[in-house]
């Protein structure tokens, strides 16, 4: 309990009501209900009966004007509220109390501002409001804006509702202090800077002394005025939050940095929009930034340097890393989420070598899949991971060897964004707290430390460097040959190529199978795959595909299906075979390796848990791509146990072809 609640108790605004004898009089609530469920009932009650409004948006406004009256309640700045009265009595009251809510916070309401709500709506919303704002231990307010905005994720413009388990996590691992400048450059409703009060409240800050030093930008309006209106909420206090946009640093002809400490800030904690096709900036202002130029290797050093060509649009998650950078002091703490392919994919290796120039990196996180999805088709499956570091105070001097790594399964939430029982970030939170302190012993997923001379490709996302890969692999060293894909390709033992697209008009043109990822499980092909085309698109693409008997189909890109594989029998060397799959083949060679055996290893446990960390997010599909060369093989030492394992796979493979052949002949029969 927060102390202020000991200083302004809210017991004569909370006292549960019994259902007025007067039919005008509305329901009053008896049980307490949580602050979210609340809204929601706010929420369908205002849409069913409210006349004026019906968007989301529109309604939350409403909403926080009610807040902002029981919040000087609180503070016991107005006199409570009598719940008891009929609602127009109730009603006066109110806009009475608005009145002084409007005189305290002249930033967010303006002299016309009025509540709108009819007095039978306000009667049943300050009802339903049976909460403490000021408990530190929640974030009502939050829960309002997941209830009405949250769920209208601003997906266009790459802006997502930050999970409250996400912003509590970076806001601990970066343990501001009461006396530090705390910013949010892409601050949305205020969701970090929410977690920021609370942490700063259990350290014992007053609420009144917190909003001093927290900052906030936003380039939607609306948005930045109700991250005002959160924090105002949270502390009483007037904190600094600014629409402009934090690319370019320009609030309209006023720049930025005139609201902000000129020597930078200590802590920055940010979600910032994310989106290939977001126009991040003018060619003016990209022309400012190291990571809108295309980057080159330096022939001589090897390292890759900006060169003086500006690319013409650069994602905005790009650019943002070098802007949160650029806005901390020496020695500043940065908290950030950013997609997976940002750490990963080949194609963005210059943000990494950035942030390893410029920052000492401590920690790295992987998020789930499910953590930015509000339903089955709202939010987005993009993978992000949250990112831990400092901001050098001279160049290239870095305080740790190591770094923190893990990688959560769970974040409490399905990808529906039901809540489910499941969520693995307080186990992370635990396990980087223990890591600081030198104390981190259990190595696992969700907590493991990774050598920074072991960082290699540019690859910084914690699944490439999963050790229960690496522990499983080490246990076969004694009985296996251990070999790189690579060097099994290199020495010839194996080939491997790509298929190719075809197009959707193709489809349908004939009977010859287009073998896509979804036609490929338990070892073989479909009986039926779902796309044929015709024997004229066939030939154009048989020489160049050369599939044969014996020939393993793996799928290289997706989702869930990466690793899974195929092998050619005799019925089925008459496909064609689509780019996100690969076609392998072994050849004669010194190891005993067949492609009965090497379809065994590839579905091995010890394969398959190295092909699930060497997967990268690219965009919004999941690609294996060139680390296919990067998967060791442990082929058995023993010749008896490698030809045993090739005619198990022989067999079991045998036996399916069989099966299916006979369930399309029975299929053909029932025609005759």
């Amino acid at each position: 309990m927060s102390n202020i609640l000991k200083t302004y108790p809210v017991v004569v605004l909370m006292a549960r009501m019994m259902k007025s004898a007067d039919s005008n009089q509305v329901p009053l609530l008896i049980d307490e209900i949580s602050p979210k469920d609340a809204f929601r009932n706010i929420r369908n009650y205002l849409a069913g009966q409210f006349v004026g409004a019906t968007r989301d948006d529109a309604l939350l406004d409403e909403v926080l004007k009610c807040l902002f009256c029981k919040l000087l309640i609180e503070r016991e700045k107005i006199e409570p509220i009598n719940l008891s009265v009929d609602p127009f009595s109730l009603s006066k009251q109110l806009r009475s109390a608005f009145n002084i809510v409007r005189s305290e916070f002249t930033e967010i309401y303006t002299d016309e501002s009025e509540i709108l709500l009819d007095p039978k709506s306000l009667s049943y919303v300050m009802n339903q409001l049976n909460f403490s704002i000021m408990d530190a231990e929640s974030d009502p307010i939050g829960d309002a804006f997941e209830v009405f905005v949250g769920s209208e994720s601003r997906g266009n413009s790459g802006q997502f509702f930050t999970p409250r388990s996400v912003t509590n996590l970076l806001v601990q691992a970066l343990d501001p202090k009461g006396h530090e400048t705390i910013l949010d450059p892409a601050c949305g409703a205020g969701g970090f800077l929410a977690s920021a009060c609370a942490h700063l409240e259990r350290q014992g800050v007053p609420a009144k002394n917190i909003s001093t030093n927290l900052y906030g930008i936003d380039k939607d309006n609306y948005l930045s005025l109700l991250s005002k209106a959160h924090i105002a909420l949270l502390t009483g206090g007037h904190p600094t939050i600014i629409n402009g946009d934090s690319i370019s640093l320009q609030n309209g002809v006023k720049s930025i940095g005139e609201y902000l400490p000129t020597e930078g800030v200590d802590v920055i904690l940010t979600n910032p929009p994310f989106g290939v096709r977001i126009v991040s900036g003018s060619p003016e202002i990209l022309k400012t930034f190291k990571l809108s130029r295309k980057w080159a290797k330096n022939s001589s050093t090897g390292v890759l340097e900006p060169s003086d060509k500006v690319q013409s649009n650069v994602p905005p998650q790009v650019l943002f890393v070098e802007r949160c950078l650029s806005l901390l002091k020496p020695g500043g703490r940065l908290g950030m989420v950013l997609p997976e392919s940002i750490l990963s994919n080949k194609s963005y290796r210059n943000v990494v070598e950035f942030l390893l120039d410029n920052a000492d990196i401590h920690a790295v996180i992987g998020m789930p899949e499910a953590l930015f999805k509000t339903s089955g088709k709202g939010g987005t499956h993009t993978k992000t991971c949250l990112l831990v570091a400092t901001k050098n105070k001279s160049q290239n001097i870095k305080n740790n060897k190591t770094l923190f790594m893990a990688e959560a399964k769970w974040c409490g939430q399905d990808s529906r964004a039901r809540s489910i029982p499941h969520n693995d970030l307080p186990a992370i939170a635990e396990n980087y707290s223990k890591y600081k302190k030198k104390k981190l012993v259990e190595i696992s997923n969700l907590g493991f430390s990774v050598d920074k001379d072991a960082i290699s490709n540019g690859v910084l996302c914690p699944r490439y460097y999963d050790p229960m890969a690496g522990e499983e692999l080490n246990g076969l060293g004694k009985s296996h040959l251990l070999i790189k894909f690579s060097d099994l390709i290199e020495q010839g033992v194996i080939s491997i190529k790509t298929g190719d697209e075809v197009g959707k008009l193709a489809y349908g043109t004939g009977n010859i199978p287009f073998i896509r990822t979804s036609d490929i499980s338990n070892w073989e092909l479909k009986a039926d795959p779902k796309h044929g085309v015709s024997e004229e698109i066939y030939n154009t693409l048989k020489k160049k595909q050369d599939v044969r008997t014996g020939d393993i189909l793996m799928v290289k890109d997706g989702t869930y299906l990466i690793g899974t594989c195929a092998i050619v029998s005799d019925a089925d060397n008459e496909i064609l075979y689509q780019s996100h799959l690969y076609k392998i083949r072994v050849n004669e060679n010194k190891y005993g390796l067949d492609s009965y055996l090497l379809l065994a290893l590839l579905s091995s446990t010890a394969v398959q848990k190295q092909i699930r960390s060497k997967q990268f997010t690219q965009d919004i599909i999941d690609s294996l791509g060139e680390r296919i060369n990067k998967l060791v093989m442990p082929i058995p030492n023993s010749k008896v146990n490698r030809s045993r394992i090739s005619d198990l796979v022989r067999s079991a493979v045998i036996k399916r072809i069989e099966a299916r052949e006979l369930t399309k002949e029975a299929r053909e029969c029932v025609a005759l």
